[in-house]
């Protein structure tokens, strides 16, 4: 069972018990939960991308195509997307430990089920199942940090939290290529699932209790008129546009590399192609350079960078010669990493009330654009090779553009008119 989670009074704590109550840097407490986390963002990220670097051999292996194959990581992230509010709205009421615990667990166990299944159908249907499942972990454990970390130690928490989560993705490919040039694709998710469980026993016997939750009635009344009233913002709308837009090129580009690498006139093995996914470690470098790239050029010029990064690296991953097209992934890793950070950062800024269910908004625009991209993308990849996935994607990038333009040009109007009052 999951640690049970204390509540105090209904009066609650008072200040001085609230801060010592706080997980401080240095501290075992902090240290364990830290770990913890770090442990459960790594097994929801190995899981949740498991199939993406293995596309091409579960096309050949069950004969289907690319598109076909595409739905084992669409339909995962679309479960998440569809599922993301509702598991974070159970956790207000029983606790975040419990529920993510409980997430992360059954997504492992799915996760040992899955290499087992007979047709595309049972393994569609099993992603999505675990898709479902780890929708309990990612906006609840900013929660848990929210509540149980010391105000000061909050942003670095958060930075070990989300280099688990890029680790994790990271690994997903890389392990999941070399395992399966050996020994099958069913195997490596065979691998993936045991690492995931491993990560779901330390979660569990690593994360302290939390000493400062207390239970929340769930009213979906009150949740509607919260998530109706983010969707009424026009700037919010915005930012969860721009999500869904970067991550729709990021997840096509990723889930349709695989097969442009196996293919001429590369012909590169599983294992090199799984290593090609290390260039993902370039999201960690460019979501800190989103910062700066804010302080110097404001939000919508550092978002005008990130769109262009990607658009660049669209147009040079097009080239015959194999060092282009890993120069263009770097671009287009840069870029979107870039969009992401200045994105949803944005997004907790632009809230004045229920951060946490804007901040779920954002991530469901954003796996859903995913699961949009990775199918769309695929689909063109299918009908017009490679050159039809990079026109899809210079697509979004150009609505992605037309979108900041209209909000830099609203924020211009907006400027004179209050210069005109004064």
């Amino acid at each position: 069972m999951p640690p049970v989670e204390s509540s105090r009074a209904s009066a609650g704590p008072t200040t001085t018990e609230t801060r010592s109550a706080k997980l401080l840097p240095g501290t075992t407490g902090y240290r364990r939960a830290i770990l913890a986390l770090f442990a459960a963002g790594m097994a929801t990220f190995l899981l949740l991308y498991s199939t993406q670097g293995l596309l091409p051999v579960i096309s050949d292996d069950l004969g289907v195509s690319p598109a076909q194959a595409s739905l084992t990581v669409a339909m995962t992230t679309a479960g998440l997307a569809v599922a993301l509010i509702p598991l974070s709205a159970l956790s207000e009421k029983y606790g975040r430990t419990p529920v993510m615990a409980a997430s992360v667990f059954s997504a492992a166990l799915i996760g040992l089920a899955i290499p087992f299944s007979p047709d595309l159908t049972v393994l569609v249907v099993l992603r999505t199942l675990q898709g479902v499942a780890l929708a309990g972990l990612p906006a609840t454990a900013m929660a848990y940090l929210a509540e149980e970390v010391s105000p000061q130690a909050i942003a670095s928490a958060i930075g070990l939290y989300v280099a688990g989560n890029s680790i994790g993705g990271m690994s997903s490919r890389v392990i999941a290529g070399f395992v399966a040039q050996f020994a099958g694709w069913r195997v490596a998710l065979f691998v993936l699932g045991v690492i995931s469980l491993v990560c779901a026993i330390a979660f569990r016997l690593l994360t302290p209790t939390a000493r400062n939750f207390t239970p929340a009635a769930i009213s979906p009344r009150a949740l509607l008129r919260t998530v109706t009233g983010h969707l009424a913002n026009p700037l919010l709308v915005r930012l969860y546009v721009l999500g869904l837009l970067f991550m729709s090129v990021f997840g096509s580009v990723y889930t349709v590399l695989g097969y442009r690498l196996s293919e001429a006139p590369f012909h590169l093995p599983e294992g090199a192609v799984g290593s090609i996914f290390l260039v993902y470690l370039v999201g960690t470098a460019s979501s800190a350079a989103a910062g700066k790239l804010v302080a110097g050029l404001g939000r919508r010029g550092a978002l005008y960078c990130g769109i262009a990064a990607v658009a660049a690296g669209l147009v040079l991953t097009l080239a015959g010669s194999l060092a282009a097209v890993l120069a263009g992934l770097v671009l287009i890793t840069a870029g979107f990493f870039i969009g992401h950070a200045v994105a949803s950062g944005a997004v907790s800024r632009a809230a004045t009330s229920g951060r946490a269910q804007a901040s779920a908004l954002y991530l469901t625009a954003y796996y859903v654009g995913n699961s949009v991209g990775g199918t769309v993308g695929a689909t063109a990849f299918h009908t017009s090779g490679w050159p039809g996935m990079v026109a899809v994607g210079l697509t979004a990038m150009a609505v992605a553009a037309g979108v900041t333009l209209y909000a830099t040009r609203r924020a211009a109007v907006a400027e004179r008119r209050g210069a005109a009052v004064s």
